[in-house]
C-alpha cells in the first residue's frame, strides 16, 4: 500500500514539476565547444569543422540559458540547408527538436521528432523525446482544462450568488 501511495505522489510531483529526462549542459562545456569551433576554423578539415559545430549545437540546445538554446536552433536551422547524409540529417533534426522542446514549442518539436523517426523508426532517443513531448502536450492540455473549469466554476458561482442575493 505504501508503494502505491509513493508512486501516486511521485507521479503528481512529476506532473507539476515538469521534469524531463533530457540532459542539461553547463556554460563551461559550451565555452569549450566554442573554442574547439574557433580552432577548427583555423584550417582543419571540413569534416572536423562540421563535427565541432555539431558538438557546439548539442551543447547550446541542452543549455539552461534561453539565449544559448535560441543560438543553437539558429545554427541547426542554417546547417539543415547543407546537404548531408541521412544520419547527419537525423542528428540535426533531433537536436533541433530538443531546442524547440526547451523553448516550449512542442508542436514544432513533435513534427521534427516524427521526421527523425521516418529516417530511423527505432531510434530510442527520438522515441523517448516523442513520448516526453506528447506527455508535456497532454499535461499542458490537462492543466488548461483545469484552469478553464475553475474559471467557469467561479463565474457560475458568482452568478448564483448574485441571483440568491436578489
Amino acid at each position: 500500500m505504501e508503494q502505491l501511495f509513493n508512486k501516486f505522489f511521485d507521479s503528481v510531483s512529476n506532473l507539476f514539476s515538469g521534469s524531463d529526462e533530457i540532459p542539461w549542459c553547463d556554460r563551461d562545456v559550451i565555452h569549450g565547444c566554442e573554442k574547439e569551433v574557433a580552432e577548427a576554423n583555423k584550417g582543419d578539415s571540413d569534416e572536423h569543422k562540421s563535427e565541432s559545430i555539431m558538438r557546439l549545437s548539442w551543447a547550446l540546445v541542452h543549455s539552461r540559458q534561453p539565449e544559448d538554446v535560441q543560438r543553437g536552433i539558429a545554427m541547426l536551422e542554417a546547417s539543415l540547408a547543407n546537404g548531408s547524409s541521412p544520419l547527419h540529417q537525423r542528428e540535426k533534426l533531433y537536436l533541433l527538436a530538443v531546442g524547440y522542446f526547451r523553448t516550449g514549442e512542442y508542436s514544432n518539436c513533435r513534427h521534427l521528432v516524427n521526421q527523425c523517426l521516418e529516417i530511423a523508426p527505432d531510434w530510442r532517443q527520438a522515441l523517448t523525446l516523442k513520448k516526453t513531448v506528447e506527455d508535456k502536450i497532454a499535461k499542458d492540455g490537462f492543466v488548461g482544462i483545469g484552469i478553464t473549469a475553475s474559471a467557469v466554476g467561479l463565474i457560475a458561482g458568482g452568478i448564483v450568488a448574485a441571483l440568491v442575493r436578489r
